[in-house]
């Protein structure tokens, strides 16, 4: 389709009669990840091809938004409410309604390239149709799909698009979902050359915020665009999770290993809140944040560490994000004060700034420094020109014409070998303050109302500073190295992983019988960027142990059958329990350092596993001041800053009531305690119906719908609810 005839049309249903009448009904329909998917339209081709066998379609996608349901009756009873107030208004996938009833027709095949953590564990046809790439790969991999098994099918993609006026002119922004649509731009030109059809549309909703750099296009870059005002549903909200005291004393170690002025990427949970706590700890109260990591031994274990790599003090410089997922953590960062770094577009400016050279305000002296770079001499190029007036070198109201900087009625040469017209741009010519400066970059960004809320309540100009661009940007240093690595000083790339090894392989995705939990994405990218960054670290967060069927089991395991990041790529590990340096380690030395930070009840099989293959020798023993990693031990020490009102469970609030809260974790718990014990846990349900119901108890019942309890079930479920508060201690 020629790019220069955009079609307007404003309902999903004539759309997809426009692609079938034109182009036939073999479609591959490619959607972003997760928040920038098009219900009407995901829904529109999926009708059609389940009232019409003779269509075929291939989805191809990943993280395909589910609204939560719960379960058991009681997690029903705590999600539909829920549901209702949280995602009012929001459509739901009919594909994805049938896929969990195994009820696709043949003719229509869905392939994800990520999943929600854990959610497709039971699902044979999304296990067996899950594409393992590398987030940067994703587009290659769907061009590839076509040229090698579906050479006369059009691929379509379709995603949500922010609109905004801009000069006169209408622009649309990818807004959450940068991550595919520049990548297309390069693919889809070369897959036509081999026959190949693509089209691109793009469905305007006007609750995406309007969000900047590669992200921008004008109305040529699509071949359709939808724009219905009843299409504009509100955007799939992830309300946060608790930070448990794990994650708060992982988010914790994490915090002192950023080093002020330099570059964070971290993914979208609780560890990412944990880590967010930890920072922002450390910036406002720097002389609290220095007592508790000296009470919790932090400091006495890995101060040489600490000092090397990161810091304790608060942040002057402040740190730079540069992240696939934009989530609310670089907002917290960013309104408190941390994400404050910015980076410029401008080889020549960075480096100046890394140099120390250089600052917001251009002084004199500095300038001067800037223009004896290389690249501007023996004669500044009108492209560099460009890119020094856009970081706010050079005065706005200059232009570049014939090898001259023209100032209205006067011109400066633009040959700096002539020191008194050197001297005269240096008079004349240069910004007072740096222009323009990104203090993070992203490819997608998905999360709670209160981030989304976030960025559309910012002023132009602050949103300006948080771009989005594609994840062959973000992710990788390949093309505009230069750029990226001046900007990407002392990067710290924290990941999380399941479990680990004692010789440092990583088991991130899946398990080892194959099954696919959730995806590599970008994991694999970072890592390798995070070794190939002289001043770069990876810190890979593991919970030391997981509960299976009420047995505690550890993450950390003398081998595992699957490995997403192999051993010769170790770098940091952190758990709750302290942190593990393994970049440059003999194997001996890995072993002993991840063993050090292993839940205590599993450290001695480790070990002895470990001497019986002569990985340590046999005379070795844990230090004592590694033998008490207990999760009991961190409530305890945790527990006189709890009673300050640190280390809460929403650190930066939440969508969820306080008997949402409550109910939640005691069920949870619950739960875990009648796994190892149903019996215990029967005669404590049965027990209730001899003892009245506390004062304490009406507001919780109320919100699960039990205060009147109807018939001996309902009254079984509401002891079920007493009995989990009090054993939480709630009553």
């Amino acid at each position: 389709m020629d790019k220069q005839e955009t079609l307007y049309i404003n309902d999903a249903a004539k759309c997809v009669d426009y692609i079938i009448d034109n182009f036939g009904k073999k479609i591959v329909l490619g959607m972003p990840l997760a928040l920038g998917k098009s219900y009407q339209m995901a829904n529109e081709f999926y009708r059609r091809a389940k009232a019409d066998p003779e269509i075929q379609l291939l989805i191809v996608t990943a993280l395909s938004l589910e609204k939560p349901t719960g379960s058991s009756e009681l997690e029903r009873r705590i999600v539909e409410p829920l549901a209702e107030r949280i995602w009012e208004g929001v459509p739901d996938f009919d594909y994805m309604l049938d896929l969990r009833k195994d009820g696709l027709p043949p003719n229509v095949a869905l392939k994800e390239f990520y999943f929600r953590a854990g959610s497709f564990v039971h699902t044979p046809v999304a296990q067996q149709n899950h594409y393992s790439s590398n987030y940067t790969h994703v587009p290659r991999d769907m061009i590839n799909e076509l040229i090698e098994n579906r050479p006369d099918w059009t691929f379509v993609a379709c995603q949500l698009v922010a609109r905004q006026e801009i000069d006169g002119k209408t622009y649309y922004s990818d807004s959450c979902n940068a991550d595919l649509n520049n990548d297309f731009e390069r693919l889809i030109p070369i897959a036509e050359e081999l026959g190949l059809c693509g089209i691109v549309i793009g469905q305007v909703n006007n609750n995406l915020p309007f969000m900047y750099g590669d992200a921008v296009h004008d109305a040529g870059f699509f071949d359709i665009i939808i724009d219905n005002d009843q299409y504009h549903f509100p955007l799939f909200s992830v309300p946060k999770e608790p930070v448990m005291d794990a994650e708060h004393m992982i988010g914790l170690h994490v915090s002192t290993l950023i080093k002020d002025g330099g570059t964070l990427q971290v993914g979208i949970g609780s560890l990412g809140d944990a880590i967010s706590y930890g920072l922002l700890l450390r910036h406002h109260e720097p002389d609290v944040y220095r007592r508790i990591v000296d009470d919790l031994g932090i400091s006495s274990r890995y101060g040489a560490l600490i000092d090397r790599i990161g810091g304790l003090d608060s942040f002057e410089a402040g740190l730079y994000g540069s992240t696939e997922m934009l989530v609310g953590v670089f907002i917290d960062l960013y309104k408190g004060g941390v994400l404050k770094r910015k980076v410029f577009p401008s080889t020549v400016i960075q480096r100046h700034l890394n140099e120390g050279v250089l600052y917001s305000a251009i002084t004199r002296e500095a300038a001067e420094t800037v223009l004896q770079a290389d690249e501007l001499n023996p004669v500044i190029k009108e492209k560099w020109f460009n890119n020094l007036q856009y970081c706010g070198f050079f005065k706005d109201a200059l232009r570049y014409e014939d090898y001259c900087i023209v100032d209205g009625d006067r011109r400066y040469s633009a040959d700096l070998r002539d020191d008194a017209n050197r001297q005269a741009i240096l008079e004349n010519c240069i910004g007072e303050t740096l222009q323009n400066g990104i203090v993070a970059h992203g490819s997608f960004f998905i999360g709670a109302r209160k981030f989304y809320e976030a960025l559309r309540s910012m002023s132009e100009a602050e949103r300006r500073q948080f771009i989005m661009t594609g994840v062959n940007y973000v992710n990788q240093l390949y093309g505009d190295e230069e750029i990226k690595r001046l900007q990407r000083k002392d990067g710290r790339f924290v990941n999380a992983g399941m479990k680990i090894s004692i010789m440092g392989n990583i088991a991130s995705d899946a398990l080892a019988d194959g099954t696919v939990i959730s995806g590599v994405g970008g994991q694999y990218n970072f890592v390798s960027m995070a070794h190939a960054l002289e001043d770069g670290r990876l810190i890979m967060m593991i919970k030391s142990t997981k509960e299976h069927n009420g047995e505690v089991q550890s993450n950390i395991v003398f081998n595992y059958g699957y490995t997403t990041i192999p051993r010769h790529l170790k770098d940091i590990v952190v758990t709750e329990y302290g942190i593990a340096d393994l970049r440059g380690k003999v194997d001996q030395d890995v072993v002993k350092a991840l063993i050090n930070v292993a839940d205590s009840r599993f450290q001695e099989d480790l070990l002895a596993k470990a001497k019986k293959v002569n990985k340590v020798p046999k005379d070795y023993e844990i230090p004592r001041e590694y033998r008490n990693n207990y999760p009991w031990v961190i409530g305890e020490k945790l527990a006189p800053y709890r009673a300050e009102g640190r280390f809460q469970a929403f650190p930066s609030g939440t969508d969820f009531t306080e008997e949402e809260v409550v109910l939640t974790k005691s069920l949870r718990k619950f739960k875990q305690e009648a796994a190892k014990n149903k019996l215990a846990a029967l005669k404590g349900v049965f027990g209730r119906f001899a003892r009245p119901v506390p004062d304490a108890a009406r507001p919780y019942l109320d919100r699960m719908a039990l205060d009147q309890p109807n018939g001996f079930k309902e009254k079984m479920l509401r002891n079920v609810v007493l009995t989990a508060l009090d054993r939480e201690g709630v009553l």
